[in-house]
């Protein structure tokens, strides 16, 4: 009988452990989604979880292009882009995205993670750097890994850090600095003007994944440049299309030598399927509903404000957040799954996070907040939190 790879037994060990204690709170099945709220396990909850931050998942105007591109093209594409898989839908969908982002074009992906994986392993080689926040995502440090160029990391928003890092590898040909604009697991915001600087002083590219910052940053939600008022000055940038956006996929915008680059040397574009007709028109269709229904992104960093603010006032540990990513902080471990199964046992739909996905004794529960979430909604989290902290002491 073959045996399996020791990771393998201690990842079986780890989830029955957990399944135990009845701290096992993945792959929870949602039987239906409805606006703000999600049905799992029998209840009615408050979705904490969901990363649709200005709720257009549902949209009428999306759903509905989306099925005319079924009724168009079917469901599928039958090929990879570069040869017989591309139609109008993918034209119309990176010309959106280029507008959008203020850019000459754009390049769509199968997914966020694929997109930063494909673009670092394309660009960077052996005989270049990339430098990276040391909480960037998993899917910048595997492009990193894969591109086998010099992988150097700096102390998280620590802009000395960084220029030191950009002083130690002046000898490499080509360097990228790869941060994330919002911090996925903190929610908070990488110091963009300061770096901008720092890479324009030592000839550096800059690389930004906006997964967490499109849709939220910026009056028009356009992200990092446009809350720093900076347009043009990051060379290289990326977002997801299953976040803000509902559908699936990932893209870069930059200008049109690297989206071109991108397309023919790509192996991830080359060599894989085409997105959906659906997906892309979905895509499509989201980037028009935030561009004319402004009142999201508004709507959205009141609640931001008031969660954060209310939180913040009864003593709760949110670290440095500004987004609608709230860390509620419980550095004990244990604390932290009973606190998780208080809150879904109370109809609040939050999931909790822990080592090694983040730092020793900085256990959370991740919330994220949506601009369609009402201020009772709010309250309702607030006061069950207040609730968790008398009877597990998390303060």
């Amino acid at each position: 009988m073959k045996t399996y790879p020791e990771g393998v037994m201690n990842t079986k060990k780890i989830v029955r452990e957990l399944k135990e204690k009845e701290h096992y709170f993945y792959l929870q099945q949602i039987d239906k989604l409805e606006g703000q709220y999600v049905y799992c396990n029998g209840r009615k909850m408050i979705n904490l979880a969901s990363y649709s931050y200005l709720g257009l998942l549902g949209h009428p105007d999306i759903d509905a292009y989306a099925k005319k591109a079924i009724d168009d093209y079917g469901t599928g594409t039958h090929g990879v882009r570069i040869l017989a898989g591309t139609i109008p839908y993918h034209t119309e969908l990176e010309k959106t995205i280029a507008d959008f982002k203020h850019r000459d074009d754009s390049i769509v992906f199968s997914s966020g993670y694929t997109a930063n994986l494909a673009t670092i392993s394309t660009l960077f080689g052996r005989h270049d750097a990339v430098i990276c926040d040391k909480y960037d995502h998993a899917s910048i440090v595997d492009g990193c890994l894969l591109s086998g160029a010099e992988f150097v990391r700096f102390n998280h928003n620590d802009l000395k850090n960084l220029e030191l890092r950009l002083q130690q590898t002046q000898k490499y040909n080509s360097r990228c600095v790869i941060i994330d604009g919002v911090y996925s697991m903190d929610g908070d915001i990488a110091p963009i003007p300061e770096i901008i600087k720092l890479c324009k002083q030592y000839d550096t590219y800059l690389f930004v994944d906006e997964a967490h910052s499109v849709g939220v940053l910026g009056k028009n939600g356009t992200g990092v440049e446009e809350y720093f008022n900076c347009y043009g000055e990051i060379d290289i940038l990326m977002g997801t299309l299953s976040k803000v956006i509902p559908s699936m996929g990932g893209y870069i915008a930059g200008d049109s030598e690297l989206i071109s680059h991108l397309k023919h040397r790509s192996r991830a574009f080359v060599f894989s399927a085409a997105l959906t007709p659906a997906n892309t028109a979905a895509a499509t269709a989201s980037f028009r509903v935030i561009q004319n229904e402004k009142w999201r992104i508004k709507k959205l960093n009141e609640n931001i404000e008031y969660f954060i603010g209310t939180l913040r006032n009864l003593g709760f540990n949110l670290l440095d957040t500004q987004t609608a990513i709230i860390p509620l902080i419980i550095p004990e471990e244990e604390k932290t799954w009973q606190v998780c199964r208080f809150m879904q046992n109370n109809d609040i739909f939050v999931l909790p996070v822990v080592t090694p996905a983040v730092p020793p004794n900085t256990s959370r529960l991740r919330m994220n907040v949506s601009a369609i979430m009402t201020r009772d909604d709010l309250d309702n989290v607030v006061n069950k939190i207040k609730e968790a902290d008398k009877i597990f002491k998390i303060l």
